[in-house]
């Protein structure tokens, strides 16, 4: 608990106050949208940011990491909600802090019984195709929102500021940062101004709806946002928590890989060194202040911790500071953000969800492994035409259906002796020797329940392929385990190798599986002998 604290240096103070300040300002407009994604008011999006950064920084172990609302979140905790409760009641805002008090539970929990390994199921490709199709999804809900109605009825004014507002956030992410160093301004200040370029429009959007009256034009606005720091909550609906168990502990584990995506690509880049455990206890506890002080499920935002690490945040401290500027701005009159449009917000939220969207990994799927292309393109469809939960489910099982299917058909290769060497190799692949009477084969996996039939099957197709074998070789240099269900298969090819006159052989076993071998009686029955290598069973075996 707060380790950072006890080698803090006062040189790290002026880095972590100027990331603090610049965090704060993009958390602004990027809170209050996301809490409109999450179907809450706006002003919960700033609740959510400031008790969990804090509560972060007790046990977190990323220099870095912005926690606070983030889109992907947002549309999982609506997509849970909406069944339950109407976006924008009072008992929608109880289920989203109560479904962040279960999220944070589980994370908890998960810390404390250190088994943050089990997020390790959830593949790249399943993560890449769950952000592709959530992406969509968010853009596409917030389109009636940007455009002022929906297609074909479209509010003009609204229409024209929030097309204008996202053609100006697309510019500036894509140009404005190449555009400030051309006019020589430091790359890494360039680099921060393109990233508040959302709260520059957002202000501007601000200034046009007072200037030209836009809200009496009929341009939505998020209206009165409440001033003062926000309340304890304790409220919960006791009829909900069996309904919210389930996505609890979904978003859960995306809270803690979304989180530790982006904390670990930061991490490398400073040498630094995070403890997983330690995030998933810091993750719980800042989902459980975001329910106690009225917000929803958070998470480590990929975006703003890129901001916080180019603005020079050292430590937890810079976060600290963003959510006590994040408290003077409640506390401070803030009826300026009354007239903040929609539109603008709208706009916000799709630029910021579309460049989450990454082909790259798609393409290197479909031409290193299909069967992981297929699984993130399922999850994405998946996504789309089930929902956000559902979508996930189907990409895991396909990608845990892959593994399966992989290590029920694992590769075996006849192996053959490189000439002059005691090198063996698969005949396939090299030019190798093989010997009459003699076959050598490899296993390339473990052997287990789900693959050993799979493996005999194989031996008996070679054998029948080379009916003069007297000698048959398993080399097992890449078997790192033999449950009993293989073992059980060894003993029975052993059984019938033996009754058609062919000894069974082992070679290159390793120490850990030799070990359990030795606690069975396969070693006693066996009809062939044991070699410390293969090099060693060919001398003994070829006549």
């Amino acid at each position: 608990m707060l380790l950072w604290l006890r080698h803090y240096r006062r040189a790290m103070l002026p880095g972590d106050i100027s990331a603090g300040i610049v965090v704060a300002m993009m958390m602004i407009p990027q809170g209050m949208a996301y809490a409109m994604v999450a179907g809450l008011p706006p002003v919960v999006g700033i609740y959510a940011s400031i008790a969990p950064p804090l509560l972060y920084a007790l046990f977190g172990t990323s220099s870095t990491q912005s926690i606070g609302p983030m889109a992907i979140i947002s549309l999982m905790t609506a997509s849970t909600l909406a069944p339950l409760a109407a976006p924008g009641s009072a008992l929608h805002g109880v289920l989203a802090a109560q479904l962040a008090l279960m999220s944070g539970a589980v994370l908890l929990a998960c810390g404390l019984l250190r088994i943050g390994f089990l997020a390790n199921f959830f593949s790249r490709p399943v993560m890449s195709g769950f952000t592709i199709g959530s992406a969509i999804l968010i853009t596409w809900g917030q389109l009636p929102a940007l455009l002022g109605g929906a297609l074909p009825h479209v509010h003009a004014p609204s229409a024209l500021l929030g097309v204008g507002a996202l053609a100006l956030l697309v510019w500036a992410r894509q140009w404005m940062a190449a555009t400030l160093r051309r006019l020589k301004i430091p790359a890494v200040a360039a680099d921060i101004g393109a990233k508040l370029a959302p709260m520059a429009v957002v202000l501007g959007s601000l200034a046009l709806v007072s200037g030209l009256g836009l809200d009496a034009r009929g341009v939505a606005t998020t209206g009165e946002v409440g001033a003062g720091l926000p309340h304890l909550n304790l409220a919960t609906s006791s009829a909900h928590w069996q309904a919210l168990l389930q996505p609890a502990l979904l978003i859960g584990f995306m809270i803690f890989l979304i989180s530790m995506s982006g904390a670990q690509t930061l991490a490398l880049k400073r040498g630094e060194k995070l403890a997983s455990n330690a995030e998933l206890l810091g993750l719980g506890a800042a989902n459980i202040g975001s329910a106690l002080s009225g917000g929803f499920p958070v998470t480590g935002s990929i975006s703003r911790s890129a901001v916080n690490f180019a603005a020079g945040a050292n430590t937890q401290l810079a976060s600290v500071v963003t959510a006590l500027l994040l408290g003077v701005a409640l506390v401070a009159p803030n009826g300026w953000l009354a007239l903040l449009p929609l539109p603008v917000l709208a706009a916000t939220i799709i630029v910021a969800v579309l460049t989450l969207v990454d082909l790259s990994l798609l393409r290197t799927a479909w031409r290193y492994d299909r069967a992981d292309a297929a699984a993130l393109l399922a999850t994405a469809a998946g996504v789309l035409a089930l929902g956000v939960e559902a979508g996930v489910v189907v990409g895991v099982a396909l990608s845990m259906g892959a593994l399966i299917w992989r290590a029920s058909r694992p590769h075996i290769a006849v192996l053959g002796r490189i000439a002059g060497t005691e090198h063996f190799r698969n005949i396939d692949r090299y030019s190798a020797a093989t010997a009459p009477g003699l076959m050598m084969l490899r296993v390339d996996a473990g052997l287990f329940f789900g693959n050993v039939e799979a493996v005999n099957e194989r031996i008996e197709e070679e054998l029948a392929a080379h009916p003069d074998t007297r000698h048959l070789v398993l080399v097992l240099s890449a078997v790192n385990a033999i449950d009993t269900s293989a073992l059980f298969g060894l003993k029975e090819l052993n059984a019938s190798l033996r009754a058609r006159g062919v000894l069974l052989h082992l070679a290159e076993v390793k120490g850990p599986v030799m070990d359990r071998l030795k606690e069975s009686d396969l070693l006693q029955s066996l009809s062939g002998r044991l070699y410390l290598s293969a090099a060693m069973a060919w001398d003994d075996l070829v006549e």
